[in-house]
């Protein structure tokens, strides 16, 4: 099999578990958004915001660090193993008892619209704080199910937390509602204590499934053992630390935008315009998973054939295909944004309310492809070890949207997140290039990816702004791109389909 068949057929038992997940998640957002306002809907958005961010500091940037290390010293993966968890743990366990006495003060800090009683955004805050610290007990029992080349086990458990998460949502925003209206057995017993349309359920239904995969994932757990290589753990923590405060700065440009749109619009805006930006945000998700579903088959992939002659050969032929790929989904979500806008339909006039955002998604869209270059290009700093320059080129990015945003949301709200989200990552794909090629050459036919990403921005601002969304011309052009692309690759795609 080649190499490219190989990693190709990783990439899509790893994308198929996650797009299964994550389209079961996603087809909670029309259900959110009948079922809460965009005021509500905001307060949805922020919370996770803020816990995405969090997770990332409390993962500590072990996972790179385990791939990396299960390759780089084979001999001692039990105790690579159980350094990377002893690290998540230790932080997790500090980080618990520095939030929970000063539960109150955090949640006053975060709190973002002000008709919301204090003593539900407590208990929000506490359900967020059960989450972070389970999902990051979950870290690196994950990774090492991935190093072991286990794509269906990782995928069932990942669908099993969807299921649960999207099923107990149902279940407290449809279920019982519906058996209280109609009387049914039980009723009384329900009225003690349901509260009918409390966004807090959804956060309990997040923390249940957190539990439920940590349970899951015991038999990984249990090979754990209280072996701890000092000696080995420091140079681990040297490696990580860099990745962590990269990873750190990755998700500030994910999502410090929408923190900062409740921290720099008056309060009795804050709330919605984050509401409808989180909801427009949710349309780029099929491309986020796309990307995520590459980053899971290919990290441990280009760790694995970092030795092999012809490696930078093999990551230049994958950054072509990955490129067409990305590009082609852009094509797709914009041409089709009329159908996917329906995903996000409120009720009555809070319908109006979320489509008004539409036109963050392109930028939004483009933002993701940029994104993936990144990490497709992040090779290079990984494999030579001077995650550094990881540091350094995400710290960058999280400056620009640091500033950029406090400097023009006052004026422009949400859609100047959109525009500064693009930019953060553009800026990260250049210089990840520019420096790459100075440390790690990696022959990238540049002049081809670069005419396909010009060609599909041209596209998308045809169909979105020139036609007006026009469906059926925005799928002409997406068809047109896509024969382009099979014409100029039919050579080497037959090659590829037809090496054994």
């Amino acid at each position: 099999m080649s190499t490219a068949k190989k990693f190709a057929g990783q990439t899509a038992l790893y994308g198929l578990s996650t797009i299964a997940g994550r389209v079961l998640n996603f087809f909670l957002t029309p259900v959110y958004t009948r079922a809460y306002s965009t005021k509500v809907y905001g307060i949805f958005g922020n919370m996770y915001s803020y816990a995405s961010m969090l997770n990332a500091l409390l993962a500590f940037g072990m996972e790179t660090t385990f791939f990396r290390y299960m390759n780089k010293r084979p001999e001692n993966k039990d105790v690579v193993y159980n350094n990377s968890f002893g690290a998540i743990f230790t932080i997790s366990i500090v980080f618990l008892v520095l939030t929970f006495p000063f539960i109150g003060d955090i949640t006053a800090w975060i709190k973002i619209d002000a008709t919301t009683p204090f003593n539900e955004y407590v208990q929000y805050t506490r359900y967020f704080i059960g989450i972070l610290i389970i999902d990051a007990w979950c870290v690196i029992p994950f990774a090492k199910i991935r190093a072991d080349g286990r794509p269906g086990r990782y995928g069932t458990i990942k669908f099993i937390n969807i299921v649960i998460f999207v099923g107990l949502n149902l279940f407290f925003i449809y279920a019982l509602p519906y058996a209280t209206r109609h009387n049914l057995p039980g009723t009384a017993w329900v009225n003690s204590w349901f509260k009918h349309g409390w966004l807090g359920y959804v956060f309990l239904s997040n923390l249940i499934a957190s539990a439920a995969t940590l349970l899951m994932l015991l038999p990984e757990l249990l090979k754990l053992r209280p072996k701890f290589n000092w000696k080995l753990f420091t140079e681990m923590l040297v490696y990580s630390w860099p990745v962590l405060i990269a990873n750190f700065s990755f998700i500030i440009n994910e999502n410090l935008d929408k923190i900062l749109l409740g921290k720099l619009l008056p309060i009795k805006d804050s709330a919605t315009q984050v509401g409808i930006y989180s909801a427009c945000y949710k349309i780029s998700i099929f491309l986020s998973i796309f990307i995520n579903a590459f980053r899971l088959g290919a990290e441990p992939f280009f760790f694995n054939h970092a030795k092999n002659k012809n490696a930078s050969q093999t990551y230049a032929r994958i950054m072509e295909y990955f490129v067409i790929a990305v590009c082609l989904i852009f094509l797709a979500l914009v041409a089709n944004i009329d159908l996917l806008k329906y995903f996000i339909k409120g009720r009555g006039t809070q319908t109006a309310l979320y489509w008004s955002g539409l036109g963050v998604v392109p930028v939004l869209l483009f933002g993701y492809v940029s994104l993936g270059i990144y990490m497709n290009l992040s090779v290079w700093y990984k494999l030579t070890d001077q995650t550094k320059y990881g540091l350094y080129i995400s710290g960058i990015g999280a400056l620009l949207t640091i500033v950029l945003n406090v400097i023009f949301i006052p004026s422009y709200g949400y859609m100047a997140s959109a525009w500064v989200s693009l930019i953060a990552y553009a800026t990260m794909m250049v210089l990840s290039y520019v420096w790459g090629q100075r440390n790690y050459p990696i022959p990238y036919n540049l002049k081809k990816n670069l005419t396909y990403i010009i060609i599909s921005v041209i596209l998308v601002y045809l169909s979105f702004s020139v036609f007006k969304r026009n469906i059926f011309v925005g799928n002409a052009l997406l068809l047109l791109f896509a024969a382009g692309g099979y014409y100029m690759e039919r050579k080497q795609l037959k090659a590829i389909f037809n090496r054994q």
